[in-house]
């Protein structure tokens, strides 16, 4: 069973339905030893990153947040997903300066701010196309450069050893990342069709194989 980190983020159902599809048992909550019991953990989110990264602290007076990276600590494979992704690194630069979870190396700073070409639109939504830097279990069922579906205006920067994908968007858009058994995503695998779904099957992999 993998557990679905319920702390007042955004709306699940098609996550939780993109999982049940490709045979994860998933199970939403805000209960520590249904954390510890699970076999895997996944933080989702959405919004802002001081918004969401106060809900996990105050959650339950902070036990998410502590039972999450005690679990890290212990090899369990978690998964970050969009916001989710964002909070393992070291700070946020979004409306401010905001301490993250320390999980990866790095920061979330604003595309705009480093665009070149400044006729692109912010946020960067839609579809684009996933470049497969290193070879890992969670690309097993997708080829190089299938296309997945983003919706965000913050990226991850300073934090090249830990990218397994990319995506060009006149800048390189970190859009899978690994540190040993910590995954981020930056883009929502549950709105990317097959692609996406085949992800979650590599994650199932990762997890059960």
């Amino acid at each position: 069973m993998v557990a679905i980190i319920d702390y007042g983020v955004g709306n699940l159902f098609s996550l939780m339905s993109s999982l049940n599809y490709v045979g994860i048992e998933n199970k939403l909550t805000d209960r520590e030893n249904i954390m510890k019991k699970s076999d895997a953990i996944i933080l989702p989110g959405v919004g802002a990153f001081r918004d969401a990264i106060e809900k996990l602290e105050k959650k339950n007076c902070g036990i998410l947040k502590e039972t999450l990276i005690e679990e890290s600590k212990k090899g369990k494979i978690i998964l970050g997903i969009c916001l989710g992704m964002q909070m393992f690194f070291d700070k946020s630069f979004e409306y401010g300066e905001y301490k993250g979870l320390g999980l990866i190396e790095g920061e979330i700073c604003p595309i705009e701010k480093d665009l070149k070409n400044k006729e692109l639109k912010v946020p960067h939504m839609g579809w684009n196309n996933l470049n497969i830097k290193k070879e890992d279990k969670i690309f097993k069922y997708i080829k190089n450069n299938e296309f997945v579906y983003f919706v965000h205006s913050y990226y991850a920067k300073n934090c090249s050893k830990s990218i397994i994908a990319g995506s060009e968007y006149d800048i390189e858009i970190p859009a899978v990342v690994k540190k040993n058994n910590i995954y981020g995503i930056q883009f929502h695998p549950e709105k990317s069709g097959n692609t996406g779904l085949n992800i979650l099957k590599g994650f199932k992999d990762l997890i059960y194989n």
